[in-house]
């Protein structure tokens, strides 16, 4: 993974444009003062949104990666 990781920085490969609006809404989503399901009221059910938006951006993470893995030459 740390070699995917590092293509994407050396812009070896590039990221589709969902799945950094998913990484960067994931990230907001998490921190934002406002849910949609407040842990307040609703205890750890209120987690769940935020575990929606972070399992949206893992299956596109895996995606990426699977799509970079594809790409690779075998040594």
């Amino acid at each position: 993974m740390w070699r995917f990781l590092k293509a994407v920085r050396t812009r070896e490969h590039r990221v589709a444009p969902t799945t950094w609006v998913a990484a960067i809404a994931a990230v907001v989503y998490t921190f934002a003062p406002i849910d949609l399901i407040p842990e307040l009221l609703l205890g750890p059910l209120g987690f769940a949104d935020d575990a929606g938006v972070w399992t949206i951006f893992a299956v596109l993470f895996a995606r990426e990666h699977s799509r970079w893995r594809a790409g690779l030459t075998p040594r």
